[in-house]
Formats: C-alpha cells, structure tokens, sequence
C-alpha cells in the first residue's frame, strides 16, 4: 500500500522544515514502522510542496504507525520548540492512499 503526503512549505522558512523532517521526524518514524520510498520539493502555482511517500504493509499498519508517531511526546516537544523558533513549517496537508491500476508496473 503506498501513501502520498503533500505539506505546504513556506519559503521564508523551508530550511527549517526540512531539518525538522530531516533530523527528527523521519527517525522517529522510523521506530513506528514508517517506510520513506521517496521525498521530494516542488512547486505548485505560487506554493511550495514537499511531498513524500510511503510504503505500508496495509492500512492497519498506517494507521496505527500515525496515531503511535502523532501521540509521540518527544515529536510533540520537537514541533512546539521549531514552532516557536521558526513560526509555522506547515500550512496545507494532503494526504493520499495511491492504488495501482492494472496496468501499473507496480501492480
């Protein structure tokens, strides 16, 4: 199963974010069983994205990797003091479960 997420990031502040995701988000997730396939930055109109993807073994196993890694107190200190550092890292979250066709490489 793969999922994509999409962040809003700010330009003002983008080198913030990505050392937050960098040098603690990922880590972490990675104890909660999170599987990074792919990350990227874009632009889309006047916005910049940052966009990555992941592999689950199913849905069961997303959500619980999420509820596990949002309910994490160390991520919960880690967000507050980038926040206050650097203001806002995040504006808009897409969040997306992506499904082969049948005719897809990956199927």
């Amino acid at each position: 199963m793969l999922q994509m997420r999409t962040y809003e990031i700010f330009e003002h502040n983008k080198d913030a974010f990505h050392a937050r995701f960098r040098d603690h988000a990922w880590r972490i997730m990675k104890t909660y069983g999170f599987r990074i396939t792919g990350l990227y930055e874009t632009r889309f109109g006047d916005r910049t994205e940052f966009v990555y993807l992941l592999e689950w073994p199913d849905e069961a196993a997303m959500k619980d990797g999420w509820a596990r890694f949002m309910a994490d107190e160390e991520w919960k200190e880690i967000k507050r003091t980038t926040g206050a550092e650097h203001g806002d890292l995040v504006g808009a979250v897409e969040d997306r479960i992506l499904t082969p066709t049948d005719y897809s490489p990956s199927a």
